[in-house]
C-alpha cells in the first residue's frame, strides 16, 4: 500500500504546472556525511588541495546501496505519489547508491558563470534504453543534494519549458528513440551520438532553474525534464546522486478510469491532451550498453584499490 499523501496542495500544483517540486531536509547532514566520508579517497584526490582536481565533474561508480524509504521517508512517499502509488513502482526503485556526482570546476572557469544557453549537456536522462513516451525506465528524476549548493556553484540547470518538445518528439516516434533522440531507422541509431538536439533545444529556451539547496534537499523532476549539469563557477564542492525510479509497468496515457498519476498528467498537458486513445508504441522495447558503464567499471576497480590502500595503512578517509 501507498502511504497518505504527503505533498500540499501548493507542491502538487506546482509539479502539475512545472514539472519539479523541491523537498527540502529530506535527510540530514549526519546522514550525508556518512554516506560521503570515502569520496575523496574514492576520487584519489584532495578536498583542500584544488591542483589535485584534474576533473570538473565526475560520475562515480557505486559501492553501497541504501533504502530510500528508510533514508528519505518524506521524499519517498512523495515519489510515489507522483507516481501513482507504490505500486506501481519497481521493487530496485527504493534502491538508492552512492554514485556520487561530483563538480569541481575548472581554473579557466573559476569566476566566469555562463548563462544557461551557453551550456553544452543539455539531456534527459536514461541512457540505458530505447526512448518511447510511455518508458518505465524513467519515472521520475530525482536529485538528492549531498553539498550545499548555492548559484553558479555547479547546481544541475533543468528547463521546464522544454518538457512539451520531449513529449511531442516521442509522442510522434512510436517506433522509438535513441536516448540522444534520433528516432529508429535514422543514422546512428544504434549509437551514442553527441547531445546537439538536446542542445539545440536548451538554447530555444528562456526559463531555467537552477537546482540550489541545502544538504538534504531533494528535487523530483519530470522524467522528460530536460537539464544540463553546470560550471561551478565557484569552485565549491557540489555532490549530488541521480537514483533512477523505474516503474512496474509502462506509464498508461489511456485510462478508463481516469486515474492518472501527476507524472502522467504532466505529459498529457504538454501535448495538449486528456488522454491519449490508441497511442502504442510499434517496436520492441530495448536496452543500451553505454560508453559509461564501461568507464565506471574501470572506475570501480581503481577506487577500489585506493580505499584497499588506506586501510591497509590504518588511515582514515578524509570528509
Amino acid at each position: 500500500m501507498s502511504p497518505p499523501y504527503v505533498l500540499t496542495f501548493e507542491e502538487r500544483e506546482h509539479f502539475l504546472a512545472h514539472g519539479w517540486i523541491k523537498i527540502t531536509n529530506a535527510f540530514t547532514k549526519d546522514q550525508a556525511k556518512t554516506a560521503t566520508k570515502d569520496v575523496w579517497t574514492r576520487l584519489g584526490m584532495s578536498e583542500t588541495d584544488k591542483s589535485t582536481w584534474e576533473q570538473w565533474r565526475v560520475h562515480m561508480p557505486n559501492h553501497v546501496e541504501f533504502d530510500a524509504a528508510e533514508f528519505a521517508p518524506r521524499a519517498w512517499a512523495a515519489i510515489t505519489e507522483l507516481c501513482g502509488g507504490e505500486e506501481r513502482l519497481a521493487p530496485a526503485a527504493r534502491l538508492w547508491r552512492d554514485s556520487f556526482i561530483v563538480s569541481l570546476g575548472t581554473p579557466e572557469g573559476e569566476g566566469k558563470p555562463v548563462t544557461p544557453q551557453q551550456l553544452d549537456n543539455f539531456h534527459v536522462d536514461g541512457d540505458t534504453f530505447v526512448h518511447y513516451l510511455d518508458s518505465p525506465e524513467q519515472g521520475l528524476l530525482v536529485i538528492p543534494l549531498f553539498s550545499d549548493i548555492e548559484a553558479d556553484a555547479g547546481g544541475t540547470v533543468i528547463c521546464p519549458e522544454a518538457i512539451p518538445v520531449l513529449a511531442k518528439h516521442l509522442h510522434d516516434h512510436p517506433e522509438g528513440v535513441s536516448p540522444r533522440m534520433t528516432p529508429r531507422g535514422g543514422p546512428d541509431f544504434a549509437q551514442e551520438q553527441n547531445l546537439d538536439w538536446f542542445n539545440a533545444v536548451g538554447r530555444g529556451c528562456s526559463h531555467f532553474v537552477e537546482a540550489t539547496g541545502q544538504v538534504g534537499d531533494i528535487y523530483l523532476l519530470h522524467p522528460l525534464m530536460l537539464h544540463s549539469a553546470s560550471t561551478n563557477a565557484k569552485r565549491n564542492v557540489r555532490i549530488i546522486t541521480n537514483p533512477p525510479v523505474a516503474l512496474s509497468k509502462p506509464f498508461c496515457f489511456d485510462r478508463e478510469d481516469g486515474d492518472y498519476s501527476p507524472v502522467e498528467q504532466v505529459t498529457l498537458r504538454a501535448l495538449g491532451k486528456t488522454r491519449l486513445p490508441g497511442w502504442k508504441i510499434t517496436a520492441p522495447r530495448e536496452g543500451v550498453v553505454p560508453e559509461r558503464v564501461r568507464i565506471q567499471e574501470r572506475m570501480k576497480k581503481e577506487e577500489l584499490q585506493r580505499l584497499e590502500e588506506l586501510r591497509a595503512k590504518g588511515g582514515v578517509a578524509e570528509n
